[in-house]
């Protein structure tokens, strides 16, 4: 059984949303287990993030997938602070050739979210991983109306939309997201089986 971790931080609950379709879409390929590892407040102690679990859980994975909301042009503060605390796992290389991938969300239709991509696949190219792209071209291209790759992100899955409501009840995902998500899961826990680490 081959493992995929999906480790990510999620403020308003939709770049939560996204993790749970990609894992839905991973857990679709046979012989690919998912968990999702959520980054959160509790494990910042001292503006350092730290849980020796998560980071052995992904040492442990033959895939990870990393993501983050996209506020101010970049990844969340408390991502960040992740990635950096991760250094000690680079240094000793534990990640390398483990495949990769990433996802974002923001409210705004551009909101800069390139940018959060470009750090999730940089740090990952640090680490010596193998990183999986969207592989879809945008539904418009193809005239077809399921939504899927809608913003025309290449380099990893990009999320949109803005919830009025204030209820995590009523939370939803653009069905384009959510199926390019879904897509997207599928693909890394393909890519995992065909080329992971054992």
């Amino acid at each position: 059984m081959s493992k995929l971790a999906i480790v990510y931080f999620s403020g308003s609950g939709k770049t939560h949303l996204m993790a749970e379709a990609i894992g839905q879409g991973a857990s679709q390929v046979l012989g690919v287990k998912v968990e999702l590892l959520r980054i959160v407040d509790e494990q910042i102690v001292n503006g350092v993030w730290q849980d020796a679990q998560i980071i052995e859980k992904l040492s442990q994975a033959e895939g990870i997938v990393f993501g983050s909301p996209t506020y101010m042009g970049g990844v969340a503060g408390q991502f960040k602070l992740f990635i950096d605390a991760a250094s000690e796992v680079w240094f000793r290389q534990e990640w390398k050739d483990k495949i990769a991938g990433g996802f974002t969300h923001s409210s705004c239709a551009s909101g800069d979210k390139q940018s959060t991509l470009l750090c999730l696949a940089i740090n990952a190219a640090q680490h010596g991983m193998i990183w999986v792209n969207v592989g879809d071209l945008p539904s418009q291209y193809l005239n077809k109306d399921d939504g899927v790759n809608r913003l025309g992100s290449f380099l990893g899955v990009m999320g949109q939309g803005t919830d009025m409501s204030g209820t995590q009840a009523q939370l939803a995902l653009d069905p384009g997201d959510q199926l390019t998500a879904l897509r997207f899961g599928q693909r890394v826990g393909e890519a995992i089986q065909r080329w992971g680490k054992k």
